[in-house]
């Protein structure tokens, strides 16, 4: 009787009729386990280069090139001249002969006001001019500038009686010392010398008051004809009109705007450089910038004004870019973003980007020495075309891997077959990629 039979005698017949069903299958798991120990043991974890096979990588060199460095900007495009034009006359609107966006160049007319009211005040200051230039004795043809006092006819008159009464005092008083005059007759002589006298000096002051007043009179005549010539508003700019701000038969009073006018070309871009790039910016470097309604489009420009100071609140100094608008695409308002370029370091030493991990921020490359690999931490600077610049962490002669880089850790068997071939061909195409010169940020 066999040991099943056995226990299935007992009250454990059940159990141990179910222990021998279950140990065959669990005899045959232990040995399939304890082989697939024995396998995974023998490969040596060919993944980590253990006792297995090494694992294949491609490989690269580092390179030296050119990086052109820049400083990352953004900012508004601005007018650099917009005029408020406003009327410096009040008066009723007869035309506006501009429209939004009509492009005008200085002198254009802008508004034309009612004349009418103003041509008067003209004739009532030219009236008032002639008055007094005629007094003078002045040709506006001839000359402009008043004659001497003694020119002037009130003044040549006032002379001539002066004159005459000097002659009739000098004859009385001869006569009256002779006795051939009385003494009455002598002092009416002298009295009438007085008198001359007296008129001589009032034209003399009557003329000087008339000079006076001619320079007021000509200032308001020049000032009636400056208001009349003021109903026609002029652009006093080049640009676009950017408001029209009144229409035709209403009444403005003066110092009412009319239109605003903003200058095209050229345009501003202003901006703020951060601090830390203070020593990089200098007036005449090239900017190159996109806005949003021409994204494609690359603009150029150069700095043209740079602040002395740094705003303490933002950490930054203002920049104005000067940029040629020629075609009007660009506008006032939008807003740009580029990078100004500072200059162009020679010589850097770079890694091919499929040598490079980054991981949590840490970068590392696998340098290949001696058939087995070692990472290495590398500080990265700028990014061009394929490559990256390496600011610290290898010294320029290392070999890297560039595949498989995953499977790899230090310590780790490679296989590098083929290196003249494969990695020839490799860098080869790396240092075409890398031939020409990109932007890198400073």
């Amino acid at each position: 009787m066999s040991r099943c039979d056995s226990l299935m005698d007992g009250k454990s017949c059940g159990l141990g009729r179910a222990l021998c069903h279950v140990a065959p299958v669990l005899l045959g798991l232990s040995v399939l386990v304890s082989a697939c120990n024995t396998t995974s043991g023998e490969a040596g974890g060919p993944g980590r280069g253990g006792r297995g096979n090494p694992v294949h990588v491609e490989t690269a060199t580092l390179q030296r090139i050119s990086i052109e460095r820049h400083v990352d900007l953004s900012g508004t495009v601005v007018s650099p001249d917009q005029a408020r034009v406003s009327s410096e006359v009040a008066g009723i609107i007869m035309d506006v002969p501009v429209q939004l966006g009509s492009e005008v160049k200085v002198g254009n007319v802008l508004v034309h006001l009612e004349p009418r009211e103003l041509e008067l005040a003209v004739e009532r200051a030219e009236s008032a001019l002639n008055q007094v230039e005629a007094q003078l004795g002045i040709d506006r043809a001839q000359d402009r500038q008043p004659p001497p006092d003694e020119q002037i006819a009130s003044v040549r008159q006032a002379i001539a009686n002066r004159d005459d009464a000097r002659a009739a005092s000098a004859r009385a008083r001869e006569l009256n010392s002779r006795g051939l005059l009385s003494q009455v007759d002598r002092e009416t002589a002298d009295t009438r010398l007085k008198v001359a006298e007296a008129n001589y000096q009032a034209a003399i002051d009557n003329a000087r008051s008339l000079k006076a007043s001619l320079q007021d009179r000509r200032a308001s005549y020049e000032l009636a004809r400056k208001k009349l010539n003021d109903a026609t508003i002029r652009a006093p700019v080049s640009g676009s009109i950017a408001e029209r701000l009144v229409q035709p038969g209403e009444f403005i009073r003066e110092n009412t705007p009319v239109v605003t006018i903003v200058q095209m070309n050229p345009l501003k871009l202003k901006t703020a450089i951060q601090e830390k790039n203070a020593a990089l910016i200098q007036v005449g470097q090239p900017v190159e910038f996109v806005v949003e309604a021409f994204s494609s489009r690359v603009f150029g420009g150069k700095v043209a004004f740079v602040s002395p100071a740094v705003d303490q609140t933002t950490r930054t100094f203002p920049v104005e870019v000067l940029v040629e608008n020629p075609d009007r695409v660009l506008k006032p308002g939008f807003f740009a973003k580029g990078t100004v370029r500072t200059r162009i370091d020679e010589n850097v030493l770079a890694a091919p980007d499929d040598a490079i991990s980054t991981l949590a921020g840490v970068s590392t490359v696998y340098v290949i020495e001696n058939g087995k690999v070692r990472q290495q931490q590398v500080t990265l600077g700028a990014r061009q075309n394929d490559v990256t610049e390496v600011l610290d962490g290898l010294k320029g002669n290392e070999l890297l891997a560039t595949s498989n880089i995953n499977q790899l850790a230090t310590g780790t068997s490679v296989d590098t077959a083929s290196p003249e071939g494969d990695n020839g061909g490799r860098n080869g195409r790396q240092g075409g990629r890398s031939g020409g010169r990109g932007g890198a940020q400073q």
